[in-house]
C-alpha cells in the first residue's frame, strides 16, 4: 500500500506540475479579455435589439394616437349629422385605441428602463476591459521581468568562474604561441632576404671582372 500511495502522489505532482505549465499568466489574461470581449460584443448586439423594439414601440404609439384622434373627429361629424350608430362605432375605436396606447406606452416605458439598464452595464464592461486591458500589460510587463531575472539567476548559478579563467589561460597561451609563430616566421623571412643568395654573389664578381677589364682598356 505505501509503494501504492508513493505512486499516486508522485503522478498527482506531475500533474499539478503541467497544469502549472499550462496556466500561463499572460495567456490566462488574454483568454479572459477575449472572453469580456465577446460579452461585449453580445451586450452590443442586445441593446442594438432593444433600440430596434423601442423604435417600433415609438411608431405603434404615434399610430395609435393618430388613430384616437381620427376616430375622435369621426365621432364628433357623426353626431353632429345625427348618426348616432356610426358616431358610437367611432368612439368604440377610440376607446380601444386608448387603451392599447396605455398598452403600448408602459410597454414603452419597461424596454426604455431596460434599454438604459443595459447600455449602463455595457458602459462598465467596456471600462472593465480598458482596466484589465492596462492590467495585462502590466503583468505582462512583469511576467518579462522575472523571467528574465530567472535566466540571468539560473545562468550565474551555473557559472563557474575557476573554469572560466582556466580556459582563458588556455586560450592565453596559444594565442601566445601562435604570436611567437608569427614572429619567427617574421625573422626567418626577414633573415631571408637579407643574406645574399650563391647567384647574387656570382654577379658581383661578374659585375668586378668586367670593371676591372674597363679600366685597364681604358
Amino acid at each position: 500500500m505505501g509503494l501504492f500511495h508513493r505512486v499516486k502522489t508522485m503522478i498527482l505532482a506531475d500533474l499539478h506540475e503541467l497544469v502549472d505549465q499550462w496556466e500561463d499568466p499572460i495567456a490566462l489574461t488574454k483568454q479572459y479579455l477575449r472572453e469580456l470581449q465577446e460579452q461585449i460584443e453580445k451586450a452590443q448586439r442586445s441593446i442594438a435589439q432593444q433600440i430596434a423594439l423601442e423604435q417600433r414601440y415609438e411608431s405603434l404609439i404615434t399610430h395609435t394616437k393618430t388613430m384616437i384622434e381620427k376616430r375622435a373627429r369621426q365621432a364628433k361629424l357623426a353626431l353632429e349629422r345625427n348618426e348616432e350608430t356610426i358616431a358610437k362605432l367611432a368612439l368604440r375605436e377610440k376607446l380601444m385605441y386608448e387603451k392599447k396606447l396605455a398598452d403600448y406606452q408602459q410597454q414603452y416605458e419597461t424596454i426604455k428602463e431596460k434599454t438604459t439598464y443595459m447600455t449602463e452595464q455595457l458602459q462598465h464592461l467596456h471600462e472593465k476591459y480598458e482596466e484589465l486591458s492596462v492590467k495585462q500589460w502590466e503583468l505582462h510587463a512583469r511576467a518579462n521581468a522575472a523571467k528574465t531575472i530567472k535566466d540571468i539567476n539560473t545562468t550565474l548559478a551555473s557559472f563557474h568562474p575557476e573554469q572560466a579563467l582556466r580556459g582563458f589561460a588556455r586560450m592565453e597561451e596559444r594565442v601566445l604561441a601562435l604570436e611567437a609563430e608569427a614572429a619567427a616566421a617574421r625573422h626567418f623571412l626577414k633573415a631571408t632576404h637579407t643574406l645574399p643568395s650563391p647567384l647574387e654573389e656570382e654577379i658581383e664578381n661578374e659585375l668586378a671582372k668586367w670593371k676591372e677589364a674597363q679600366a685597364k682598356n681604358a
